[in-house]
C-alpha cells in the first residue's frame, strides 16, 4: 500500500464546501470521482482543512492510500482529465506512512482579499469579499493585536464547528493595502469553523469606525459568539497553504496565476 500527497487548487464559489454531501456538490465529491475515474477503483481522501461553501483553495493538500503504481505525473495528468475546470490538482507526491495530511500540519495560512470602492465589481464576484466604505488600516492593525498567541476562541467559532477544542494559537494577521484592496494573512496552527470570516466582520466593523479598536479584546475575552460581528461574506476567502515538517518535502502552492501572487512574497516564520 503506498500513500500518495496531492496538492489541489480550486474555485470554490461554484461548491458547498469542501467536505462530502449527499447531494454529491462538494470539492471531495469531485476529487474522489475523478480519482476513482482515473483509478478505476475507489479512492478515499483525507484533507488538511475542510473549507466552507465558496472558500477557495490556493494551497489545499490532501493524501490517500492505493495499491497502484502509477508516476507522480501521471497522478496529476491522469485525476485532472476527470476534473471540471474548477478544480486541479497541482502535484502529487509520494509519502512515507506517517504522513498524515491533517495531522503531520503544524499551521494553516489563509488570505482575505477585500475590494473596497463605493462600487462593487461585477469582475470580483466571488473571487474578492466587497466594502462600499473607506477603512482605517491602521485601527484594524490595532484592533488585531490582542489576537496574537493562544487563545480560546470561542466567540469567533460557528455554532456547527466540530472543533474538540476553541483554543488556537494564532501566529499572525498581516495586512496590506494596493490601491483599492486590502489583502489579509491569517497564520496559526489550526482554525474554527467561520473563524476567519468572523475575524474579518469585526476588523471591518472597526475600519469602518462601527466599532472602537479596543472593542475585539472585550469580544474575544467574552468567549461569546453573540459579542462578535456577524459572519463576513466569503467571496475573498483562500486556504493559502498548509505547513508541514521539512523533511516531508511538501512542495509550495503554485500560486502564479493568481494575480495578487505578489503580495505575500517572503515566507514568514513562526
Amino acid at each position: 500500500m503506498k500513500r500518495i500527497a496531492l496538492g489541489v487548487q480550486y474555485d470554490g464559489s461554484a461548491f458547498y464546501g469542501w467536505q462530502s454531501q449527499p447531494h454529491g456538490k462538494t470539492v471531495q465529491d469531485e476529487l474522489e470521482r475523478a480519482l476513482r475515474e482515473f483509478a478505476q477503483t475507489p479512492v478515499q481522501t483525507v484533507v488538511a482543512g475542510r473549507t466552507d461553501t465558496g472558500v477557495h483553495g490556493l494551497g489545499q493538500v490532501i493524501h490517500f492510500d492505493t495499491e497502484l503504481d502509477r508516476a507522480e505525473s501521471s497522478w496529476v495528468r491522469g485525476t485532472n482529465a476527470f476534473l471540471p475546470k474548477t478544480v486541479a490538482v497541482q502535484w502529487a507526491k509520494p509519502m512515507p506512512d506517517e504522513f498524515h495530511a491533517r495531522f503531520s500540519a503544524f499551521e494553516r495560512t489563509y488570505y482575505y482579499v477585500l475590494y473596497v470602492n463605493p462600487v462593487r465589481s461585477p469582475m470580483l464576484a466571488a473571487r474578492a469579499g466587497w466594502v462600499h466604505r473607506r477603512l482605517d488600516i491602521d485601527a484594524m492593525r490595532a484592533g488585531v493585536a490582542c489576537l496574537i498567541g493562544e487563545h480560546d476562541f470561542s466567540a469567533f467559532r460557528s455554532s456547527q464547528c466540530q472543533a474538540k477544542t476553541p483554543i488556537k494559537h494564532l501566529y499572525g494577521i498581516d495586512l496590506r493595502q494596493q490601491g483599492d484592496f486590502i489583502h489579509f494573512r491569517f497564520r496559526a496552527n489550526a482554525f474554527l469553523h467561520h473563524m476567519v470570516r468572523n475575524l474579518m466582520g469585526c476588523l471591518v466593523d472597526i475600519g469602518s469606525g462601527r466599532r472602537p479598536v479596543d472593542w475585539m479584546a472585550e469580544v474575544l475575552a467574552s468567549g461569546s459568539r453573540d459579542r462578535a460581528s456577524p459572519t463576513f461574506m466569503p467571496d475573498g476567502l483562500y486556504l493559502a497553504q498548509v505547513g508541514y515538517p521539512e523533511h516531508f518535502g511538501v512542495p509550495a502552492p503554485q500560486t502564479g496565476s493568481v494575480p495578487w501572487n505578489t503580495v505575500w512574497t517572503e515566507q514568514p516564520s513562526i
